[in-house]
Formats: structure tokens, sequence, C-alpha cells
């Protein structure tokens, strides 16, 4: 049974200072995440994780992340100026996006940010644009389908992300004409999965891409970047990756293939966002409203506008009635918020005990892409962002938007006047 970290009791007296909806993150759990993945890599003596900051871009819980020995992986300028704030610099900085501007990889290179190439065009732009580094990484693409046995588990010749693999070729030879001496590779085949197995067949096929191209051009390769990809369980009946099966079978990819090879060793360095934050992030929400109709709905106040997974890809979240969590569930509802959009729904003939107006929800695993993909439509404003520390305190990490918030982008002209 899925179990939220907090109690009715704790978010009661949390709402009556911090009113709802808010997220709420355990220190405890983020920082376990952590330190589970690095002993799984521990084999690895250059392994280091770099936060995917996109998953949850808040500057107090990277820092604890920080702490625990992460860098950072940024896709744009505002995330590179997030992470320069906190002292991030040089190698502790990953790099990777597509469509880049040239704002953004001039900023990555005076940052002296590892950078990841989505693409052979952007060899001579960021030449033109900052300047070629001595290591960099590029991203690859072998196409078709990917699978493990069968298992069909992602499709990367539909991604709009990295190069063929003539590409790969042909970027290498022509960056190490421009100056480049070391080499990363990265690919991003898949997302959110839990089977144990993804990982370790991606790291195979980047073991072996980066020996053919060794092979073929004769590049140093320092590190593979296996991206992210390991997923959370957001069904009731779905397991977690394991992440120490999943350390192990890495490393007997990487005495298999890269071992014997002429590369002999490289850092391997992950992406990972979701698996870090996501079961570790609650949105809580209360109950405004019942209203019955051809189906029962709850109405909250929040909505998609605070998370929009549920509306935009359909996605599960599992929902707890905090103080109600072992009572049978005997009533089908359609969880939803006020937006003036008909997908704006939690959940979608749910299960849940009776639920009333006044009933705090705790919609799980919201941890990853949920404020970070939060909007303002409807003129809806943003939560507060609050964390859970490890001594059972709880600290804002981030205040709630204000309607002066909202309209300071007009701060230019007095068409409108918030007080």
């Amino acid at each position: 049974m899925k179990e939220a970290f907090i109690t009715k009791e704790q978010a009661e007296e949390i709402s009556r200072k911090y009113p709802t909806p808010f997220y709420i993150y355990s220190e405890a759990g983020i920082r376990s995440a952590v330190r589970g993945l690095k002993k799984a890599f521990s084999w690895n003596p250059g392994f280091r994780e770099y936060f995917a900051v996109k998953a949850c871009p808040n500057p107090f819980l990277i820092k604890i992340l920080q702490e625990e020995g992460c860098g950072t992986d940024c896709s744009s300028y505002t995330e590179l100026m997030l992470s320069e704030s906190l002292g991030f610099h040089g190698q502790d900085i990953m790099f990777s996006s597509n469509a880049t501007p040239a704002a953004d990889f001039e900023y990555a290179r005076k940052l002296d940010a590892i950078i990841n190439l989505d693409d052979f065009t952007h060899i001579d732009f960021l030449a033109q644009h900052g300047g070629i580094p001595e290591e960099i990484c590029l991203r690859y693409n072998p196409g078709g389908k990917f699978a493990v046995g069968n298992r069909f588990m992602g499709n990367p010749g539909d991604a709009k992300y990295g190069m063929t693999p003539e590409q790969m070729v042909d970027g290498i030879r022509k960056l190490m004409k421009m100056g480049a001496k070391r080499f990363g590779i990265h690919a991003f085949l898949a997302s959110n999965m839990i089977d144990k197995d993804y990982y370790p067949a991606l790291a195979a096929v980047l073991f072996k891409e980066a020996v053919r191209l060794q092979k073929e051009t004769g590049a140093v390769f320092s590190f593979v970047n296996l991206s992210g990809g390991i997923g959370i369980p957001y069904l009731p009946d779905e397991q977690p990756a394991d992440i120490d099966y999943i350390g192990r079978h890495v490393e007997q990819a990487y005495r298999e293939i890269i071992v014997p090879s002429p590369i002999g060793s490289l850092d391997i360095k992950t992406e990972l966002g979701r698996y870090i934050t996501g079961p570790y992030g609650i949105l809580v929400t209360r109950v405004l409203h019942e209203k019955n109709t051809y189906k029962h709905y709850l109405g909250t106040d929040a909505c998609a506008a605070n998370l929009m997974r549920p509306a935009m890809y359909g996605a599960y979240h599992h929902i707890v009635v905090l103080g109600k969590e072992h009572e049978p569930c005997v009533k089908t509802y359609d969880v939803t918020g006020g937006l003036c959009e008909n997908n704006d729904k939690f959940a979608v003939d749910r299960r849940l005990p009776e639920t009333v107006p006044g009933d705090l929800l705790a919609i799980l695993d919201a941890g990853a892409h949920g404020f970070a993909m939060g909007y303002n439509y409807n003129g809806k404003l943003r939560s507060a962002e609050l964390l859970l520390k490890e001594d059972g305190s709880v600290q804002m990490i981030r205040r709630e938007e204000t309607p002066k918030d909202y309209f300071a982008t007009f701060d230019f002209s007095d068409i409108i006047k918030v007080d």
C-alpha cells in the first residue's frame, strides 16, 4: 500500500501556517535516494550523479544534493544561473540542451561546464558562440526501437534528440581538428523505466558505441553519461527499480566491454531527476466541494496548474485521503481542479474512501516534474514549496505566488496597479 510521508495531523498543522495547496518534500528520502545510487555505482571511482535540474529546480533541494556530492544537469540559461548561484562550476555542471540559443552556449562556456552536443550542426554554432572546449560530450541516437529481449522500452528513432552513428564519427573527427582532446558519450532512449534491465542495456549500447568510435577515430574517451530514465513506481502494484541490481549489471557490462578494449577505463555519469526527488514530494490539497451529477466529483483547491502530468499525459498519481488511509475505498470519484478545462483532473474514476469537503488529499510521487511544470492559466498562482527536514521541522523553501508576482511583467507600465 502506498503511503504519504506526512500524517493528517502534520498536514493540518502545516496548513495553519502555509495554506493549501502546497508541495512538501522529504529531506531524508532525497538524501537516502542519492546515497543508495552512489553506493550502487561505487565500483566506478569517477562516478557522479548530475541531478536533472528540470525535474525540481528548487535551490534549497539542489543544495542538499550538492552536499551529497551531486553535480547539476542543466538545459537552459536560467538553470545554469541557478547552478552558478549555488557555487557549481566547471566539472560540476553538465549542459545538455537542444535547439540551443547562442547565449546559453556562451554562458555554459563561461562556467566551463561540460557541454553535451545534441546535433552535428551545433559544432560550428558552438565554435562561433563560446568556442570548442578540450573535453566535450556528444548525444547519441541509435535510431529504431529499443528493447531488451521481447520487452519494448523506447522508440529513439522518433525522438528529436541525438546524432546518428555516422554523425557521431564525423562529429568527433571534426571536433578533434578544432581542438577537442577528450570525449564523452550520452544517450537518452527511454523515460521512467522501472524495469531493472533498462539501464544495464543502455550502458551496453553506449559502451559498445564508445569502443566503435574510439576504433574509428582514435579519440580519447573520458566518460559515458547514462543520462536519466530510471523511473519510480507510480502505480500501487509496481515495485521500485532495484538500484543495486542496476549498478551490478552496469558494472558487468563495463567489465565485458570497456575493460578489454583500448579505452580500458572511463568515468560513469548519470542525470537522474525523477528517481532522486519524485517519490519524496507530495502535493497537499484540500477538498472544497463535492458535486454529484452523472459522476461524483471532488473539487480541490489545487489544479493542473500545480500538477499538470495527469491532465497532459493521463499520468497516474496515487491519492491518499489523509486520516482515512485504512478506511475501505467505497466510492468512485473524479478528483478535479478549478481550471476552465475538462481535463483538469488528478484522477478519473478513482476508488477512494468516503470523502467530504474539508478533507486533505496527498497526491503522491509529485516531487519531479510537478511544481517545475506549473503554469498560470486562468490566473492561477503557484503554491508554496516546503521541506520536511530530517529533524521533523518544516521549512518554507519557496513562498506562494501573489497577484503582484503574476502581474510583475507589466511593471514597465502603469496599466495595472496591484497593491
